[in-house]
């Protein structure tokens, strides 16, 4: 694999640049060859899972590429887990070593004790191995290369298998529709434990472009100032960074002249925000993408020059990716009716880790059953409903959270919402919203309602709205439903003083 991602990189090439410090392709190639010889000098056979918590950055790319140089499953653990949630998964998928630095090496060395060996940056340090004496594992592309874990939105993560293979095909699927080259620039706040930024190291590496580092997109006006010092090219994120960026910075009035691709994917963007990214002052081409952790990464994506005409679609398959939406008949859904999208590829994963049943339910003969349910058009572009899961029951109709969230996102106030389905006695399932509005914003509960009454149906008009600071997030910036009812239901049961009903009964009242 280290081959296959780092054969485009000039030795001089910067790779990495992050707070001023850079490393170059030369100087990635000679760590890889170290870390993979460090790792065979413990005892980790060719074949065994090795552990990987640290931040985004060389070490981390190093070790990640070195893993699966020596033959071992790369497993990527987000550095917001607890030392006794880490610990926990890399028992239960049998963790052979662990690759570790930053904050997340100061309590994981006493959390493993001896269990396993600890490798971090100082592994780097001392007899050096060279490119050319790299060690060389003996795989097959069909070889677990990475065990990568769900984002959990829905439910608790699973251990997704990617092969070598997987990787490799959906790196060049990427790679054939994105234009990426060698003197790109991409901004990186997407954590690499995540599939999305995964994907960004895997095509980026492979053309040799360079990666510049921003720990944490916590702060939007640092990442605006850095895409602006560093000329970034490429830029990527999921719903959340871009609500943030366009809402609370200066990311939609600053000019980006440098900007020529920006990459949209890990959840539908409201149309609102979509065209406020639009009208950005930059020049970049915006492509908005669909896939899952199971597909490697990437399943689908839609032209940029489509983006407006096909508004809410996430496009067509992208090469070597067979897309279908099929209804409850298991057969191809006509234009406008609903179904679930189905996938086959070489990106396609070959089931979870350790769970068969899992994997014959999800992946049955190759194909992906995604559980995201949604509609196709007579050009044949999908266009995503929901989560099969996030949908609302209320009053005897579904209705998606999706539609209800891009109608409150229609008031320029509000930086982010989340809407649920909570128990109600009459409606069954009731619609509430929690939502974050701008920093000094003004606006109520009322205006909110207000406008999702102009644009929902009744049945599908929020039933409350509460505010909050920040909505509940996963390690990959993805809002977590579960964790959303969970305080929809505290606040409440706590009469919650930020909340306004919005006196909605029965639709036929």
């Amino acid at each position: 694999m280290a081959d296959y991602l780092l054969a485009a990189g000039g030795d001089d090439a910067v790779a990495f640049s992050a707070a001023g410090r850079i490393r170059t392709y030369a100087q990635l190639r000679d760590d890889v060859a170290t870390l993979a010889a460090r790792l065979l000098t413990c005892g980790v056979a060719p074949g065994q899972p090795v552990a990987i918590m640290a931040p985004n950055g060389p070490f981390w790319a190093a070790a990640y590429v070195a893993t699966m140089q020596a033959g071992c499953a790369a497993v990527p653990l987000p550095t917001t887990l607890s030392a006794a949630e880490a610990v926990a998964r890399m028992t239960w998928v049998g963790a052979r070593a662990l690759f570790t630095a930053g904050a997340a090496a100061r309590v994981m060395v006493d959390a493993v004790a001896d269990s396993v060996p600890v490798l971090g940056e100082s592994a780097l340090s001392d007899d050096r191995v060279e490119w050319p004496s790299r060690p060389q594992a003996t795989t097959t592309l069909d070889d677990d290369a990475a065990y990568l874990f769900t984002s959990g939105t829905t439910g608790e993560p699973r251990a997704v298998r990617l092969t070598h293979r997987n990787i490799r095909a959906n790196t060049e699927s990427i790679l054939g529709y994105l234009g990426l080259e060698g003197t790109d620039r991409v901004l990186v706040v997407l954590p690499y434990s995540y599939v999305f930024g995964a994907s960004l190291l895997h095509t980026h590496l492979r053309v040799g472009a360079t990666l510049i580092e921003q720990p944490s997109a916590a702060y939007p006006e640092s990442t605006v100032n850095l895409l602006a010092a560093q000329r970034c090219t490429v830029f990527a994120g999921v719903p959340s960074i871009f609500h943030t960026l366009l809402r609370n910075s200066s990311f939609a009035t600053r000019p980006l002249p440098d900007l020529r691709i920006i990459q949209q994917a890990g959840g539908r963007l409201a149309p609102a925000l979509l065209r406020e990214l639009l009208a950005a002052p930059h020049a970049a081409r915006v492509f908005v993408m669909y896939g899952q952790t199971e597909a490697t990464a990437r399943l689908s994506a839609l032209d940029p020059a489509l983006v407006m005409v096909k508004t809410g679609s996430i496009g067509r398959g992208i090469p070597g990716v067979a897309l279908r939406v099929v209804g409850d008949d298991g057969h191809d859904v006509a234009p406008g009716q609903v179904g679930e999208i189905r996938a086959r590829g070489e990106n396609v994963s070959p089931g979870y880790l350790a769970d068969p049943e899992a994997s014959r339910q999800k992946m049955p003969a190759g194909e992906l059953h995604t559980g995201d349910l949604a509609t196709v058009d007579e050009d044949g572009y999908i266009y995503v409903v929901d989560r099969a899961d996030d949908f609302i029951k209320t009053w005897g109709y579904r209705v998606a959270s999706q539609e209800v969230e891009a109608a409150a996102m229609e008031v320029s106030d509000l930086v982010a919402a989340a809407a649920v389905g909570l128990p109600d006695d009459s409606a069954g399932e009731r619609v509430e919203l929690l939502v974050v509005v701008r920093r000094g914003s003004r606006v109520s509960a009322a205006d909110i309602i207000g406008c999702c009454r102009a644009l929902l149906p009744k049945h599908a008009v929020p039933a409350a709205v509460h505010f909050t600071d920040g909505l509940p997030l996963n390690a990959s910036g993805k809002v977590v439903k579960r964790r959303v009812r969970e305080l929809l239901t505290a606040m409440d049961m706590g009469g919650s003083t930020c909340t306004q009903s919005s006196g909605a009964g029965s639709p036929s009242a």
